[in-house]
């Protein structure tokens, strides 16, 4: 089959392709995955952000992965990676979310749409694989990293953002259990370099709707766009009992959901990047606004390789911040990101099950809606 060829679409070369429910498109800069349009209904939605600067000529020095920044990437070592580790010093996110891509294969049936790209990685050598697979009637995205040929430990992640309507409290946020939520310990913005921050650094909470301010009292995560003006972070542990973890949120008017899945075995946390006008340095410049990322995560934090292979407060509980990579045995790491129609009265996602032919979201409302998934396959990836 013809593979997809290049065209520049918002500001990077990209390959595109698309099955009856899904038009997706990745950069070859990073490996981007956006735009990606839905098809909800008899409409097509488009939920993954873009950055406002895609199409600008931004400075000579500027990180490869804020010109193509937008959608869902994959972090091989996710974080800011700003101290070495064993002689490595990896960029923001990793090679992964800032090198050029490969396109090595194509493959197309009846059923199924698979694009096959690559990186070789020369800071730790290795290799990694990227699988992006759409199938015929369902509104999916199915993404398989595979890292091979190096070893040691390395903390992963997919960095997916959205882009949510203005209006104040159009998205409704929720996730499948977790035992612990934490705001970032340090300063994540600074009034002095010109960004700022509404969250109490270090605070931990139990509940996405009463989380800890810098200025007293709490605020509700569940709801945004919020806090206009601030730039925010924190990270959910998932409970590793479960059999499926997951992150949805819910657009009413839109009549619409946006859901992540993943084995919370593999990717143990998913940290919120609330972004909503807070930066006021370029690029950001104050206009990065009503944009949520949903970062699923091995990790502590977004610091990098160096904090979360050394002991940190949540390794010694215990708790995974990385994976251990075998230069004899691949390591995979599967993600199904996905939208589906709601009805009037569909509040929140309370509950994603396993159902035949998919899975099921259960609204707090007591609304159900099926999905048409192949759930399987999560399964196999490697922890």
């Amino acid at each position: 089959m013809s593979a997809p060829t290049l065209q520049t679409i918002r500001g990077q070369p990209s390959w595109s392709f698309r099955s009856s429910h899904v038009h997706a498109s990745l950069t070859r800069l990073g490996g981007h995955l956006a735009p990606v349009s839905f098809r909800v209904g008899h409409t097509m939605v488009a939920p993954l952000s873009v950055a406002p600067w895609a199409e600008e000529n931004l400075a000579p020095d500027a990180l490869p992965l804020l010109r193509a920044l937008r959608g869902d990437f994959f972090c091989a070592p996710f974080g800011g990676n700003a101290t070495p580790w064993r002689g490595e010093k990896h960029p923001v996110h990793g090679e992964a979310a800032g090198a050029m891509w490969r396109l090595r294969s194509f493959e197309k049936s009846d059923a199924r749409r698979t694009l096959h790209a690559s990186i070789d990685t020369t800071i730790r050598r290795g290799h990694v694989d990227k699988f992006v697979t759409l199938i015929e009637g369902h509104a999916a995205v199915y993404q398989r990293h595979v890292l091979s040929g190096a070893r040691g430990p390395m903390c992963v992640g997919h960095h997916a953002m959205l882009k949510f309507p203005d209006a104040p409290g159009s998205g409704v946020i929720s996730t499948s259990p977790f035992v612990r939520g934490q705001v970032f310990p340090e300063a994540f913005e600074s009034p002095e370099n010109r960004g700022y921050q509404s969250l109490k650094p270090g605070a931990t909470f139990r509940a996405l709707d009463r989380v800890p301010l810098l200025g007293g009292g709490t605020t509700d995560l569940t709801r945004y766009p919020a806090r206009k003006g601030f730039e925010d972070l924190v990270m959910l542990t998932a409970d590793a009992k479960l059999p499926l973890a997951w992150t949805a949120v819910t657009f009413p008017r839109g009549r619409h959901v946006w859901f992540a899945l993943r084995d919370p075995r593999v990717l143990r946390h998913t940290i919120f990047w609330i972004s909503n006008g807070g930066r006021h340095y370029p690029p950001w410049n104050g206009r990065h606004t009503a944009v949520l990322g949903i970062e699923d995560v091995t990790s502590y934090f977004h610091y990098g390789l160096a904090e979360s292979a050394r002991a940190n407060p949540l390794s010694r509980r215990g708790i995974p911040t990385t994976l251990t990579l075998h230069s004899r045995k691949p390591t995979a790491i599967n993600y199904i990101m996905a939208v589906a129609e709601i009805p009037a009265g569909f509040d929140r996602v309370a509950a994603i099950r396993a159902a035949p032919g998919g899975v099921e979201l259960v609204a707090a409302s007591g609304k159900r809606v099926p999905c048409a998934l192949d759930l399987e396959f999560l399964a196999g990836g490697a922890a």
